[in-house]
């Protein structure tokens, strides 16, 4: 367009605190400029070599990622019938919620709590908190025992940002926003878990046009999102032996060790799905159950798994399970009729924490050394049955996994007696 230029810009009116100068985009339209962040600062030496005919390996991506950004902006330049930068600046980054990194975000959020998906939803929350602060050079953490005041005030803080363009999220900025992590403390685990949910907002907006698919940063030879730490969970027989036997010293403790362990003895099923278990679900010899992280999850049809009734099991129902029984009573007194998602998370949670207290208790009390959590109770409902020979494809069926393919043709053929048989093994202690 006419009247309209572009370049990108090193801005050197005042440095950073480690000495360098933040690159921009400035709009130049009569006479009048403006200047648009991107996630780069350079010295003025860097920043010359960066832009040069030849700038090197190392400032070869810098180059190519604020060449793009520069032609997004003539794009959305010359599809303007006049120019006004508040017409620029609304489409270069809230024509659409896609075309922006926070927006996106509050979108997405906005949608899966409306699906009532709260705990997907929290995990969107605190992955846009993390970003939001790296974006804006905070130091917020997560942390226990924060103020309500001080939530306020991050809140306040939040509902105003520079914005974030998709195309600002390159390999170089990925990397930069890892290391921020790391060096806050995070995890491995949970930085794969933010990078994640960037991803798959990267990939809505390629889906819906916004974004050009040439600029997409991760993947091999570009930016690969780190695997969690592989800790070992698993529970040696002996030691479950140990938690079975333990007398416990109260009525809490003894409800919360029941708990877990029935959900060793249940397929390992998590603390929502029993939380959500009603008695409409259990059969004469067997209990049945849809993942609540794969119901809206997955686009196949709905897995159910079958978990034995074993007499440990009915006995936990029998001890801790709610009355007057009746199809759609839960079964355990975790939550009630009527409950927000969010409502329903918050209680969910509640007893994860309560369970995860308790069964650490009783595991220290046993001599049991490692770290012990619900999650534990999976990971060695599993372990336990392939140390003892069980077929993968048993397994794979009763922890709900789909991406077995080679072994679904073998699934349908255990029965209810064979299933009894094989969850024996769970508790064929070794004699001493």
């Amino acid at each position: 367009m006419k009247g309209v230029t572009t370049s990108i810009f090193l801005d050197n009116r005042r440095p950073l605190k480690d000495g360098t100068y933040p690159v921009k985009l400035r709009v130049t339209y009569k006479g009048v400029r403006k200047y648009y962040p991107t996630s780069y600062s350079f010295t003025q030496e860097v920043f010359d070599k960066a832009l040069s005919p030849k700038p090197g390996k190392d400032l070869k991506d810098c180059k190519l990622e604020l060449q793009a950004i520069e032609h997004k902006a003539n794009l959305v330049i010359e599809k303007l019938p006049s120019f006004s930068f508040s017409e620029f600046e609304r489409r270069l980054f809230n024509n659409s919620a896609r075309n922006e990194v926070f927006s996106a975000y509050d979108e997405t959020i906005v949608r899966l709590s409306r699906e009532g998906r709260a705990g997907t939803a929290d995990s969107y929350e605190s992955a846009r908190t993390s970003l939001w602060c790296f974006h804006h050079g905070k130091a917020f953490t997560a942390r226990k025992g924060v103020s309500k005041k001080e939530i306020s005030a991050r809140k306040e803080a939040m509902s105003s940002y520079t914005p974030l363009p998709f195309t600002s999220i390159t390999p170089h900025f990925l990397r930069d926003y890892e290391q921020w992590m790391k060096e806050g403390g995070r995890s491995m685990t949970t930085i794969g878990m933010y990078l994640r949910t960037l991803r798959a907002l990267f990939n809505d907006a390629i889906a819906s046009g916004d974004v050009n698919p040439d600029l997409y940063p991760f993947g091999k030879r570009k930016f690969l999102i780190p695997s969690g730490e592989n800790i070992k969970k698993a529970l040696t027989l002996a030691d479950i032996k140990k938690i079975f036997s333990y007398e416990p010293a109260s009525d809490s403790e003894a409800r919360n060790r029941d708990l877990w362990v029935f959900s060793y003895l249940c397929n390992g099923i998590n603390i929502k799905d029993i939380a959500r278990l009603k008695y409409k679900q259990i059969g004469e010899s067997s209990i049945s159950f849809v993942r609540s992280k794969t119901e809206r999850s997955t686009r196949q049809q709905l897995k159910t798994i079958v978990a034995a009734l074993t007499p440990q099991v009915q006995e936990i129902i029998d001890k801790w399970g709610n009355e007057p029984l009746s199809s759609e009573t839960h079964v355990f007194p975790i939550l009630t009729a009527g409950l927000t998602p969010e409502q329903e998370l918050a209680k969910v949670r509640h007893a994860t924490k309560t369970i995860n207290t308790y069964i650490q208790r009783v595991a220290d009390a046993v001599g049991i050394e490692k770290h012990v959590t619900t999650y534990t109770a999976r990971h060695s409902f599993s372990t336990v049955l392939k140390r003892s020979g069980v077929p993968t494809a048993f397994i794979s069926e009763s922890l709900g996994h789909t991406s077995e393919k080679t072994t679904q043709h073998y699934l349908d053929s255990f029965e209810d007696h064979a299933r009894h048989e094989v969850v024996s093994r769970l508790t064929a202690f070794p004699e001493e």
